[in-house]
């Protein structure tokens, strides 16, 4: 009889061996994943924190473009007017009013 003990001592030892290594092999996987999570993780939020800048610069960009844009509409009512076509025809052609007398000054002899 003690013939069949030792054979199931050795067999639950295997067993206990066994069931051991796959623990420690498990426990490994999982901390492995916890590393790689880890540091996908701190890739993730640094990249996160990039974009938020790159964010904050494309708003600034919109609201300065807008502001342009703004200015750019008023300038093309300003050019439909009288006055601005008078004063162009002033300063580039060199035209007057009806009525208005233009003064040379004189040229030192």
């Amino acid at each position: 009889m003690e013939a069949g003990r030792g054979k199931g001592s050795k067999r639950r030892n295997k067993d206990t061996l066994g069931n051991r290594l796959a623990l420690i092999g498990i426990t490994i996987v999982i901390l492995s994943f916890a590393v790689v999570i880890h540091f996908g993780s701190n890739s993730l939020k640094q990249k996160n924190i990039e974009y938020q800048a790159r964010e904050e610069e494309l708003s600034q960009a919109v609201a300065d473009e807008e502001s342009r844009a703004a200015q750019l509409d008023e300038y093309r009512i300003y050019v439909q007017t009288k006055q601005y076509v008078e004063k162009i025809a002033q300063e580039k052609l060199g035209l007057v009013k009806k009525g208005e007398i233009l003064f040379k000054p004189e040229e030192a002899e």
